[in-house]
Order: C-alpha cells, then structure tokens, then sequence
C-alpha cells in the first residue's frame, strides 16, 4: 500500500516515537506527579533507548519466527514493558509481574490467532 521509502522512513520512526512515549510515560509514573528533575529526565531518556533497542530486536527477530514463537515474543516485550510501567507507580513487585503476566496472555492469544489465521505453518502471509 505504501511505498519502500515510506515504510524505510516508518521502520525509524515508529521506534522512535514509541520508545519516547514510553520513556515520558515512565518517568511520569516514577515522579508521581512531584516536579521534574534531571535524574528523572535521565530515566526517561534510558528507558525510552532501552525501549527502542529492545522493541527493534523484537521485531527483527520475530520475523523470522514461526507463529507460535513470533506471538510468543511479542507477548513477552508487551508484558515486561507493561509490568515495568506499573512497576514504576508505587506498586509491589508481586502485582506488577502479575499485570504483566495477564497482558502478555492476552497479547499472546490475540496475536496466536492472528497469525494463526492469517499465516502458513512457515510464517508465510496467506492473505
């Protein structure tokens, strides 16, 4: 639908976008709505290239993948990324691996079947 330069241009920019949202995100659960420091500036900077760098080597990975794994790891990145998120509000570690643990399920069936009805068992597209 778009063309290769187009979608050159998004495989850069949407890392980038998402690792930012998620970074100010994290940063914003940590200060708790207190004022912004540089500490937390720092933080929310890390975090957002930590986010890109694993959100890239996801992707990467992924797909090359068959579906079951390909699901699988995209629900791991969306559980852990969510479960630190919540980890950042002032949450126990044991509530925040479980909303992580619920997220990641969800995601992981909603992709399964995705990929299940729109892939062949070597991860080729069918439709």
């Amino acid at each position: 639908m778009f063309s290769a330069r187009t979608h050159r241009i998004a495989s850069v920019a949407v890392p980038v976008v998402l690792g930012l949202v998620y970074g100010y995100w994290a940063a914003a659960n940590r200060r708790s709505g207190g004022e912004i420091t540089g500490w937390n500036l720092l933080f929310g900077f890390v975090t957002a290239a930590a986010f890109m760098v694993l959100y890239v080597a996801v992707r990467w990975v992924a797909s090359r993948t068959i579906r079951e794994v390909h699901a699988i790891l995209w629900a791991a990145f969306a559980g852990s990324a969510f479960g630190f998120l919540y980890g950042q509000t002032d949450k126990t570690v044991g509530r925040s691996a479980v909303m992580g643990l619920v997220i990641g399920a969800v995601v992981f069936a909603v992709l399964f079947y995705r990929y299940y009805t729109h892939e062949d068992a070597q991860g080729r597209r069918t439709r």
